[in-house]
Parts: C-alpha cells; structure tokens; sequence
C-alpha cells in the first residue's frame, strides 16, 4: 500500500489590487446592466465619460508629480472610481458636471493625499456630495423608468441630452423626468399623507420598493454575493451596515407602519445594497479589524436610516459613508485584537 504526501502550499495567493479592482468591476456589470435597461442608454454614456476623465485626470497629475503613469493606471482604481461615480448620478448628468466630479475626486480627494491607499475619503462619494451640494438639481433630476414613462430614449437622443440638454421633439423634461422612490416618499409623507395614501396615488411603486429600482438593487445584490463568493470582501460591513439599516427601520414601522415605509423599501429604493457591498466595502477607507468593520458598518446603515427619515437628503448613503470614513482610524484603534501573549494595553 503506497501513500502520496501532499505538503501544504506556502505560497501565498496573489492579491494584486488590479485583481481586486477587477473583480468589482465584473460584480458591477449586472447592476449597470439592469440600470441601462431601466433608465436608458445615458447610464452607459456617463461611464463612459466617467471613465475617461478619471484616467486622462489620474495621467496627467502623475505626470506632473513625475510619478509613473502606467503602473498606476493599470490598478484600474480610477476606473472603478469612475463607474461608481457614474451609476451613482442621474443618466442625464450634463457632461462637464461629470468632467467636474472626476477632477474632484481623482485630483483632490485620491492625489492630492498622495494616491491610492492614502485618500482618507471614499473619491467617488467625495465627488457625488461635491455635485449635489453645488447643483441640487440637476443632480436630483432622474430619469422615470421607461417602463412608466412610455418614452424609449434612442442611444443618440442619451448621447444629446448630457452633451447638449437637448430633448427629442415633442419630448419635454417632466415627460422624461421623476422623483426617486425615497424622495417622492419624504415629499408625501412631509405633507402628512400615510403610506397607504402615497401608494395609491402613484404608478411609480413596486411590491417593496420603486418600480425598476427593485430590479436594480437585485443585481447590485448578486453582484455583492459574487465578491463575498470570490472572497474580494468579506461579510462584516455589508450585512452590518444593512443590519444597521433594518433594524431600526423596522422598529420604526412596527412603531407606526403609516409613517414609515416597510424595511424593505429601504433596501430596494436607493442606494443601500450598492453602498453596502461596493462602497463602503473601499479597503483604503474602511476599518481593517473584524470588530471595527461591525460597528462602522452598523453606524453607516443607522444614519442612513437618520438621514433619510429626518435629514435633507432622501438617500444620505454618501453622506454616512463619508462620515463614517472620518471615524475609521478611531474606531481601528479601540478593535484593536489583542496580540497573542500579550495583555490589552494599547501603545501609548
């Protein structure tokens, strides 16, 4: 009888970030897929121009830093930057405020701390709240679902619309434009109306959240169940983070369910599953200890649940990503795991 001794692998795998950063790229593409077939080809117009700003952006500063620009750009971390970003803002985004937001966040927010690994703040959330503080209409002006609208927008009538703010004849903007789910919900329910009332008046809702939306989300969600199977993130911050969101959105329901939606909505409206598996799942932004990930995560969906139900913003996932990015290296610094052999006591 022989037997075949298999030693262990020493050698670790290799976990480049342009491997990681293309592995969130690929985890992206159902949901950019659904958002393309909800809310037209501008989606795909807005990557496009995200992407090639955030790269020429990322190029030229390297080269004024007399920094190499080919390693940096190979890490594909303005690309992911860039598509975030992209989804992130309405399909009709006029083309400079894009040019704009790319500048922002590859320029100021990623370089200007020394690049990739020192930016203290998400870039592509950074850029998002930079816009929609310095143009609340524009960047609050959403495409209705085609499948409400009734109009089908042809790739050239997208292309018109964020090059020129040009409208196919006959079309004008109130034909082609709503409100989010979460922000026709805040409008109506600031103007005392139940739950049950705003969704008898509208078209625009689905079985838990807003019509396409629910969609969407659920492709961003397989897209999050893709990364934890390939193991680019792990568990903590998205299920605390979503954890942190239902928990209190559902005890504010059962609370009263006529002034507060079911949980549900809060997950298939808005931005939650993108932010809980894309955003706040950033390695150079987040907390690095297991502990640290749970609590940042939970603060992250409680004040996304803060913001939108009492805040001035519907959605508030960039807000509380941002905030919580501040409070990342505190909160490292108490989960701190004991070394083994060692007491708790911190280095002084």
């Amino acid at each position: 009888m022989t037997s075949t001794l298999i030693s262990s692998p020493h050698v670790p795998r290799v976990n480049r970030v342009d491997r990681v950063m293309l592995q969130v790229l690929l985890a992206l593409v159902p949901g950019v897929v659904a958002m393309t077939w909800f809310f037209g080809w501008g989606v795909l117009v807005n990557v496009t121009l995200a992407v090639g700003f955030a790269v020429i952006a990322e190029a030229l500063v390297l080269l004024l830093r007399s920094r190499p620009v080919l390693p940096a750009l190979g890490d594909l971390s303005a690309v992911v930057t860039a598509v975030l970003f992209a989804i992130s803002v309405p399909p009709t985004l006029p083309w400079w405020m894009t040019l704009l937001g790319m500048l922002f966040a590859i320029v100021l927010v990623k370089q200007l701390y020394g690049g990739l690994g020192y930016n203290p703040f998400n870039p592509a959330m950074a850029a998002y709240v930079f816009l929609l503080v310095s143009y609340p209409v524009a960047m609050t002006s959403w495409l209705a679902p085609e499948l409400l609208s009734g109009i089908d927008l042809s790739f050239g009538d997208s292309l018109a619309m964020i090059l020129h703010q040009v409208l196919p004849a006959g079309v004008d903007w109130d034909a082609v434009t709503a409100a989010t789910p979460l922000d026709e919900m805040r409008t109506q329910l600031d103007e005392q109306l139940t739950i049950a009332e705003i969704r008898d008046q509208s078209a625009l809702w689905g079985v838990f959240g807003g019509r396409g939306w629910e969609w969407v989300n659920a492709a961003f969600l397989l897209g999050g169940a893709y990364l934890l199977w390939r193991r680019t993130i792990t568990w903590h911050i998205p299920v605390s983070m979503l954890a942190g969101l239902l928990s209190l959105a559902t005890l504010f329901w059962l609370i009263d369910p006529q002034t507060h939606p079911f949980p549900a909505f809060h997950l298939f409206s808005g931005a939650a599953i993108l932010g809980a598996f894309f955003i706040a799942t950033d390695p150079v932004t987040a907390t690095t200890t297991r502990r640290g990930q749970l609590i940042y995560g939970a603060c992250i969906g409680a004040t996304v649940f803060v913001i939108r139900t009492w805040g001035g913003y519907p959605d508030a996932v960039a807000f509380a990503v941002l905030l919580m990015n501040i409070a990342a290296p505190t909160i490292d610094y108490y989960t701190q795991p004991r070394v083994f052999g060692h007491g708790r006591e911190r280095a002084r």
